[in-house]
């Protein structure tokens, strides 16, 4: 599933909180947020795609989740906050090469076949499972890691994905590497990564995985598994996982490169030369760095507004008139389901410091709002989605925004704008109306009376706009005709 990760460590945030957020680009998938409640989490979890029982713990945390609204195909849980404030996003598709594959291949499910006397084959964990298996039962982002990497050497995997875990103090990034193999870096404070569809870690220091373990991790025999397969391929000697692990192909330049370039391009204009001939990075890059110490402090609208991106103020911008209009593969992309900015915050009381900003849809066109998470149930606005169109839930009526809007750009895009900076006002009012409020009062029990003002608030903005850019696209229907036509 193709997404993009973007991750703020406390000292490059504006408050200093934590950040992971990520586009979870499915097809169009229909998605909900909820509460799982211990009662409601399984103890025995037994996995759709590869058809793998595995016994979970029996002291379940409470969760945050935005699964999938038909569960036919897993539960796709992508993202969420534990009540321990801990928080994780899964998972950012990524890429791997024939070397590692052959090393360790993927763990995959193969069906019974008797005419072949081909046996089950039972597969790995993958995307469709991750946050069940590991969210409920992590108090840090480093346990998350570590709890992570145990299943993955235990079960491993059937595909190449990366993994965010954070909670008050660090931001942690996870990556597969083959069916079995893994490798962890911690964020440093005062950076930001960006990551597109491809291996991102371009650095890893193997001498402190394998002693102190401060900001390096990774599976038990990793310096055998590089030397074994010559995986050591830096000419000077030097050890890039990106170069070791990830992919070298062509269509990384129009798919996952010029992300990573607008992104760099956004949060360090200063620090780094972008556009032309003589310029640091541009948009086939294979050595844009995978973190940055950001030009400014990081605000929850630059991670919306860079999860939204479409080349904007650029030639590639596909709503504008250069012939290189839309030849890459756009951030805000047409078919996300659902963005979460996951907000561990540092400067309020632990009761209301996890936040989980949500939007549906394409973020091109939609809003972010914020929502408590400790909490046993969210609005059902947000969390009542069913699979038929429906303007009474968030996710629905942000789809059709999304959808007449891009149709009618021009027309709409001022009515979007309205929109957007309505909400991010209102939604920065009432969360510090509701933080003193709690604060003040050492009253919590107002959670669930915040994230409906939190929810009213995204309705009424969100009717208020689907009525405005559904009269534009009216306007400009090709079935029309007046007696002044000639």
């Amino acid at each position: 599933m193709s997404c993009t990760t973007l991750l703020v460590g406390k000292k490059a945030s504006y408050d200093g909180s934590t950040m992971i957020a990520r586009n979870d680009d499915g097809f169009f998938d229909v998605k909900k947020m909820i509460i799982v409640n211990p009662k409601d989490q399984p103890r025995k979890y037994k996995t759709v795609n590869s058809h793998l029982c595995i016994k979970l713990p029996e002291n379940p945390l409470r969760y945050s989740s935005t699964p999938s609204v038909d569960n036919s195909n897993g539960v796709w849980a992508a993202n969420g906050i534990n009540e321990a404030n801990v928080a994780m996003t899964a998972t950012e598709t990524t890429t791997s090469n024939p070397l590692v594959m052959g090393a360790d291949p993927y763990v995959k499910y193969v069906k019974e076949d008797r005419s072949k006397k081909q046996k089950e084959l039972i597969g790995g964990i993958g995307e469709e499972d991750f946050v069940v298996l590991v969210l409920p039962y992590i108090r840090t982002a480093r346990e998350g890691v570590l709890r992570l990497g145990s299943l993955l050497e235990e079960y491993g995997t059937y595909e190449s994905n990366g993994i965010a875990f954070s909670d008050k103090d660090e931001c942690w990034w996870f990556e597969t590497i083959g069916g079995h193999h893994w490798m962890a870096r911690k964020v440093e404070d005062d950076e930001v990564v960006i990551m597109p569809n491809q291996f991102g870690l371009d650095k890893f220091d193997l001498k402190d995985a394998f002693s102190k373990k401060e900001k390096n991790l990774c599976s038990k025999d990793m310096k055998e598994f590089i030397k074994d397969n010559n995986l050591l391929m830096d000419s000077d000697g030097s050890f890039n996982p990106r170069i070791a692990f990830g992919s070298h192909s062509d269509a990384d330049h129009v798919y996952n490169t010029p992300r990573a370039w607008f992104m760099g391009r956004y949060f360090c204009p200063k620090s780094f030369k972008w556009d032309g001939e003589n310029a640091d990075y541009n948009p086939m890059s294979d050595d844009i760095p995978w973190s940055f110490k950001p030009d400014h402090k990081v605000t929850v609208e630059d991670v919306k507004y860079v999860l939204s991106s479409y080349y904007q103020g650029t030639p590639y911008n596909p709503h504008g008139n250069d012939d290189k209009k839309g030849i890459y593969r756009p951030i805000g992309i047409s078919r996300t389901g659902v963005m979460a900015v996951l907000q561990i915050r540092n400067n309020v009381p632990e009761e209301i410091r996890a936040v989980e900003w949500l939007c549906y849809g394409c973020n091109a066109y939609n809003v972010v709002v914020p929502f408590y998470t400790n909490t046993s149930r969210f609005p059902d606005y947000v969390s009542k989605t069913g699979m038929d169109v429906d303007t009474d839930t968030f996710y629905w009526s942000s789809r059709l925004i999304g959808t007449i809007a891009d149709h009618s750009f021009g027309a709409c895009v001022m009515w979007i704008e309205r929109y957007q900076n309505a909400v991010s006002n209102r939604s920065h009012q009432l969360l510090k109306e509701y933080d003193r409020k709690m604060t003040e009062n050492n009253d919590f029990s107002l959670i669930r009376e915040a994230n409906n003002a939190f929810s009213s608030m995204a309705k009424e903005e969100t009717d208020k706009t689907l009525s405005h850019v559904l009269l534009e696209a009216s306007k400009k229907m090709k079935l029309t005709y007046s007696r002044t036509d000639n």
